[in-house]
């Protein structure tokens, strides 16, 4: 999930205010007018007392500790798996996720894939139907007492699903929702676990 926040802005067209937004390699202005900053924009990206600071001399009013952690976030972006919280020696399992690179990136983190769905800390399950979701009450068993169920989806005018229909599912299912990572360019996945009681 990226970074967002209600800021003072000064730049080059002069004072506005309005809602600065962080996410997958740009940052997102929406004042008076809509303003993106990306590559090379953000290349010069620093940290000067309470403001964000780009390259071209525009300032976000964000506070200190803000301002400096969306300087880190910016320029040392987490991997997804990080986002997730993928961990060494976590059992996995993947289901229907169309990615090439997941497999791989999994075994490069420590994780250990199972064959068997079953004291899983973490299921990646594909849904872009209803039918798909109708599922997810079958995999709520594979998972581990702390385990999480990553329901992956398409996002953007390819998506077939809303995020509250996934969400409805889940929580019809008895499952809480907790965290949504822009998987990839063309994915979105929401986590969910069980409710605690």
């Amino acid at each position: 999930m990226g970074k967002e926040a209600h800021v003072r802005a000064v730049l080059a067209a002069g004072a506005d205010e309005g809602r600065l937004r962080y996410e997958a390699a740009k940052l997102v202005f929406r004042g008076r007018e809509r303003r993106v900053f990306e590559g090379e924009a953000l290349a010069g990206l620093r940290a000067e007392g309470v403001d964000l600071v780009l390259a071209d001399g525009s300032r976000f009013a964000l506070g200190e500790r803000a301002a400096n952690s969306w300087v880190e976030a910016i320029l040392n972006p987490k991997a997804r798996l990080d986002k997730i919280g993928v961990k060494a020696g976590m059992r996995c399992a993947v289901i229907g996720v169309d990615d090439a690179t997941l497999t791989t990136e999994l075994g490069e983190k420590g994780a250990v894939p199972v064959p068997e769905l079953k004291d899983l800390d973490l299921l990646f399950y594909a849904a872009d139907s209803q039918a798909e979701l109708g599922r997810i009450p079958d995999l709520i068993p594979a998972l581990a007492p702390g385990g999480a169920l990553w329901v992956v989806s398409r996002k953007g005018k390819a998506a077939s699903l809303k995020d509250v229909e996934v969400m409805a599912a889940a929580k019809a299912a008895g499952l809480v929702d907790n965290k949504v990572v822009g998987f990839s360019d063309t994915l979105t996945a929401l986590r969910f676990v069980r409710r605690r009681t």
